[in-house]
């Protein structure tokens, strides 16, 4: 049997489904008690056999009339990424990668998400610290929303930096349904003269489906060693929806300061990432503006995001590539071109110095320091042969919430039992890792350890998890709850 129908076996049989632990009144609109499904395949239109979690967030704080209004459509098209590489799939407004919101530090946001696909869905502003009931996860903040309905998220657009929007239900990440959210800063510590959005991600030519126990996954790729992992079977990485034998070209000049805005909107891959023939600033971490970093190169996680400004000093054509850490497709590519050079871009070539987290120095603050008042020690593991990931030997939905209180200073010390890299997400807060800020962390395997510190300051049931979607699908995810 799939993960997802195991989980529901044991959730029955249990009576640990998420309910048993929310002790808060009216869910949402279907009423009742009982297991929640879990993040699941996201295909179903609905799932009657299963009441919401008695989870209900705070109700929202009346924000002033939007400054920016858009719709957002979620439907099934035909998407191209290249000469003869097509593919049906999920995209937002029939395109993938969906459209750029781009807004201005402190504006009112409404995007009005039309449902038109054969299956609920929900969207999620990645990394913004909005109310809780505009979160966009299914089951926690929201109902999900069935096929043919709306819904409407409202949000102030801060703080500024580099987002993303996606769907959170079940595997709909990985059909496609992302995009880029930019919230442009009223006063930038950096100087520049243009900016460019670079989207990766990893690409599968069918429908994606669970990792099961037996080793294999569903879509025909063969799993790992007890405790290792399987990536799903991808025909290519991409850079802005485009395979790299199909590269989109940035025409440059010399002389110009480009500004970088990386995304990494992918489902199991984390990318290596370095341009040909130049150095990179790093700028901004998750959205969150730091001292400036020179590198030759950097890695990061999926849901990670960072910004660099590059001095276009060395004229010519240039790759700029981003390699899967562990994988063996083709790297993500595009072609950094300055007028007047044709010819075949040059690759770059791997080394150099590259970026640490403890390189990243924030130049805003949180207001965390000395003991904290609460501290979570949670493990990272997978449960021996059987595909189910844990958060501290509890699977997702049947975990216990993480309680807190609004005010505290929370900390969390997470050690990796596991082989494998966990990017771990928070929603609705940054937190401090030595001196940086960010949403998501990459945790190394082999017992690699983080300690990360927030501050309680936006109530409501947030989620926590590994923003490896088929890590998060199998359990790798706890709620925070503010009691």
């Amino acid at each position: 049997m799939t993960d997802f129908t195991r989980r529901r076996f044991l959730a029955a049989f249990t009576g640990t489904g998420l309910s048993a632990f929310a002790g808060c009144a009216t869910p949402f609109s279907r009423g009742g008690r009982g297991p929640s499904p879990p993040i699941g395949e996201g295909d179903q239109d609905s799932d009657e056999t299963f009441n919401p979690p008695t989870y209900t967030p705070p109700e929202p704080t009346p924000l002033p009339d939007p400054d920016v209004k858009r719709t957002l459509r979620a439907t099934a098209a035909t998407i191209t990424l290249g000469p003869n590489a097509t593919s049906q799939s999920w995209v937002y407004d029939g395109q993938y990668v969906g459209p750029e919101l781009r807004v201005s530090e402190g504006d009112i946001v409404e995007v009005a998400l039309q449902n038109d696909l054969p299956a609920v869905t929900t969207t999620h502003w990645h990394g913004i610290p909005l109310q809780n009931a505009m979160d966009g996860v299914p089951y926690v903040t929201q109902d999900p929303v069935t096929r043919g309905s709306s819904f409407t998220y409202t949000f102030r657009a801060e703080p500024p930096g580099t987002y993303f929007y996606h769907s959170h239900v079940g595997l709909q990440l990985d059909r496609g349904l992302l995009g880029p959210l930019i919230i442009e800063e009223d006063d930038p510590h950096i100087d520049y003269d243009r900016e460019f959005t670079v989207i990766f991600d990893d690409y599968l030519n069918q429908p994606p489906e669970p990792l099961s126990d037996d080793g294999r996954d569903g879509m025909g790729g063969m799993g790992g060693m007890m405790g290792s992992d399987v990536r799903p079977p991808y025909t290519g990485l991409l850079a802005d929806g485009r395979l790299p034998s199909n590269p989109r070209t940035l025409d440059v000049a010399e002389g110009e300061r480009i500004r970088f805005r990386f995304v990494n909107a992918a489902s199991a891959t984390e990318f290596r990432t370095r341009l040909a023939g130049h150095q990179m600033t790093v700028s901004h971490v998750d959205g969150r503006p730091v001292d400036p970093v020179p590198v030759d190169e950097f890695v990061f996680g999926p849901g990670e995001r960072y910004d660099a400004v590059v001095e276009l000093t060395n004229p010519g054509a240039w790759q700029l590539r981003a390699a899967a850490v562990k994988g063996d497709e083709s790297p993500a590519r595009l072609d950094v071109r300055y007028g007047g050079h044709d010819g075949t871009p040059q690759a770059p070539d791997w080394g150099g110095r590259r970026l640490q987290y403890h390189d990243l120095h924030a130049r805003d603050k949180i207001s965390v320091s000395g003991s904290p008042d609460r501290v979570y020690d949670l493990t990272l593991s997978r449960a021996g042969r059987s595909y189910t990931w844990l958060i501290d030997g509890q699977a997702y939905p049947n975990a216990e919430p993480l309680d807190i209180r609004e005010g505290e200073h929370v900390r969390f010390r997470l050690r990796n039992h596991s082989p494998v890299t966990h990017p771990m997400h928070l929603h609705g807060h940054f937190f401090r890792v030595g001196d940086a800020l960010m949403d998501t962390i990459r945790v190394p395997g082999h017992m690699g350890q983080v300690s990360l510190d927030f501050r309680a300051d936006n109530p409501g049931n947030w989620l926590f998890h590994c923003h490896n979607l088929y890590h998060l699908e199998s359990g790798m995810a706890r709620v925070i709850r503010y009691v």
